[in-house]
């Protein structure tokens, strides 16, 4: 009889200082924030010192670079300069600093890098992206993707008499079940405070803060998730998703390939088939449009469609959708996070020539995270639907569920948004 009891209070011993820990890790999440500024950007400055105060975060790291949020030349940055301004002093950083998590890029910081050494001098590669893989070649199970679509880039690379090929990461957060820590995973979760202005960028924390009151206040969120499927892009088989570009994993130290995005077109809108079922089986509301273009919807809580590679897409119903606080967004499109700036002030961007819808304008129009791309990322490094909206429903952060969405690091993605941000309760 001793001996079972004692065995009862060692189990409750355990169980005690498991909630705690647990408890304590969740009251300190701060702490596990680094935020970026630069110090050569007055916008830089004021968001990441807004960021910091608001959310009590202590860790703050002065970069000197230059003013990506007034000048669309420094949106892009050389390699050199990139390892020499920003990745040193942050490596450095780090080193002193290994409970480090999360990392917050601020509005002024560049988007992109050029002369990365891949790619054949045709493609840029988010910064962002490229930070969120740091160490992996350290890391022995890690796994490097080779990307050798024939299609990718035809019509430049035959002009440029040259052939595509490009390498980035398996994301080991990939589906994960288990939140995020860098000693478990390795890389990290790197978001960005950014938008058209200053003020867009700080709205994303207000917005943040704001749907985390609602859980305080015992309130579900309010609004529904839209999934705007483009059914002329095709179908595939909704049982095999989500897709992972690791179907057979390789073995550690091997290297795995992509070698077609037409193949996989028709992946994005069976997962949103498949997330749609998976939400109203839990009573989240949810509405999965499979007609055409969904356009000026109010009071989303998520949204993900195929933006203007929709063949129904319609501009002006695009800028027309509106976010609840806690809203979580992303587009199947090549450049959706090419630019963070606006034409003379105004939403209307400067590179719109391009005729590819931005992330931007629904940063402007309300969302609290959302994924853009630098550059053409292909079908298989869009957010999977099923995944992101699964875990943020079930309490996990920003950061977590899209990264946990996403299969690629070292790449094209941009994650924009506070990445401690809940819209719902934890389980």
């Amino acid at each position: 009889m001793i001996h079972r009891y004692r065995r009862k209070f060692l189990r409750l011993g355990l169980l005690v200082a498991f909630v705690a820990a647990h408890v304590g890790a969740f009251a300190n999440d701060a702490d596990r924030v680094l935020v970026i500024r630069n110090a050569n950007s007055p916008i830089s400055r004021a968001v990441s010192d807004d960021y910091a105060r608001r959310r009590d975060v202590h860790n703050v790291l002065n970069i000197t670079c230059p003013d990506a949020a007034i000048d669309a030349l420094a949106e892009t940055i050389d390699f050199a300069a990139y390892r020499r301004d920003i990745e040193k002093p942050l490596r450095t950083f780090l080193l002193s600093h290994p409970g480090i998590d999360f990392i917050v890029l601020t509005k002024g910081i560049p988007i992109r890098l050029r002369g990365a050494g891949q790619a054949n001098g045709v493609e840029w590669f988010s910064l962002d992206s490229h930070l969120a893989a740091l160490n992996y070649e350290k890391i022995p199970e890690a796994i490097r993707v080779d990307i050798e679509d024939p299609d990718y880039r035809a019509v430049y690379l035959f002009l440029a008499h040259r052939t595509f090929h490009a390498q980035a990461w398996a994301n080991r957060f990939w589906s994960s079940n288990e939140p995020f820590s860098h000693a478990r995973f390795g890389g990290y979760l790197v978001t960005r405070l950014d938008g058209y202005t200053e003020t867009d960028a700080k709205a994303l924390t207000t917005r943040s803060l704001q749907a985390e009151q609602r859980i305080k206040d015992g309130k579900k969120p309010e609004g529904e998730i839209l999934l705007n499927v483009a059914p002329k892009l095709g179908f595939t088989d909704k049982a095999l998703q989500p897709y992972g570009i690791l179907a057979e994993k390789p073995a550690p130290g091997t290297t795995a390939r992509i070698t077609s995005e037409k193949a996989h077109l028709g992946d994005l809108n069976s997962d949103m088939q498949l997330a749609a079922d998976r939400l109203k089986a839990r009573d989240v509301p949810v509405e999965l449009e499979t007609e055409h273009f969904i356009g000026n919807r109010t009071g989303l809580m998520g949204y993900l469609s195929w933006g203007s590679n929709d063949p129904t897409y319609d501009a002006v119903g695009y800028r027309g959708l509106t976010f609840s606080p806690g809203a979580l967004a992303d587009t199947a499109v090549s450049t959706s996070g090419r630019t963070f700036l606006a034409a003379q002030g105004v939403q209307a961007p400067i590179m719109d020539q391009l005729g590819q819808s931005l992330v931007a304008d629904l940063i402007a129009q309300g969302v609290t995270g959302v994924k853009g791309y630098a550059d053409e990322p292909l079908v298989q490094a869009i957010a999977s639907p099923s995944i992101l909206f699964d875990r943020y429903t079930r309490g996990w952060t920003l950061a977590e569920s899209f990264y946990a969405a996403s299969a690629l690091v070292g790449w094209e993605d941009i994650v924009i948004g506070d990445p401690l941000a809940r819209a719902y309760p934890r389980p």
